[in-house]
């Protein structure tokens, strides 16, 4: 064993005198003379950019997430929460049927809008939108839908509201009925 430990510390010498020599900084600075970076949270710094869906599948997704849960009495809306940001995370990482859905749905929403408006699902008015939409007010039923859209919507419906009313900004400051509770998040 400490014929291997010698090989060890043996290795690593030069690379601790690269490291030793950058911790002086420039012509000898001492490491107070460095400038100190104030670190930012990502969100704050900039719009987040998204990772799993297209740029016209997550536009309409943020337009779709708007309809499901605007904001109402003061309470915000999926926008406001980034319920859409954090479906293009959580989608991104869930299994192969679930971004099925998600992707096929979405494409519908833009292919239905296109052929119907001439426009993308995004860029449609709210009134043009609730035709599309209309998959959300029919009645729930065990069995899937047969339609790609009506299945991403009856998934996105749940997941929106989901993602809207666990965020931190629907939650900061509310207090669970009944319970006497305030929700904190978790930093």
């Amino acid at each position: 064993m400490k014929r291997r430990r010698f090989f060890h510390i043996l290795a690593a010498l030069p690379a601790a005198s690269v490291l030793h020599g950058q911790q002086a900084g420039p012509a000898g600075a001492s490491p107070d003379d460095l400038p100190k970076l104030e670190p930012s949270l990502p969100d704050s710094a900039a719009d987040p950019v998204p990772h799993f869906f297209t740029a016209a599948q997550f536009a309409a997704l943020r337009k779709t997430a708007d309809l499901i849960m605007p904001p109402v009495n003061g309470s915000p809306g999926a926008l406001t929460a980034g319920a859409a940001e954090f479906l293009d995370f959580l989608i991104g990482d869930s299994d192969a049927e679930r971004r099925h859905v998600y992707r096929a749905g979405l494409d519908g929403l833009n292919a239905q809008a296109q052929k119907r408006f001439n426009k993308p699902f995004a860029d449609l008015d709210n009134a043009q939108a609730d035709l599309l939409l209309a998959p959300l007010g029919q009645p729930w039923t065990f069995d899937e839908p047969d339609d790609p859209v009506a299945r991403f919507l009856r998934a996105a419906k749940a997941d929106v509201r989901t993602a809207t009313m666990n965020s931190r900004e629907y939650g900061a400051g509310r207090r669970f009925v009944g319970s006497g509770l305030y929700w904190y998040p978790l930093d």
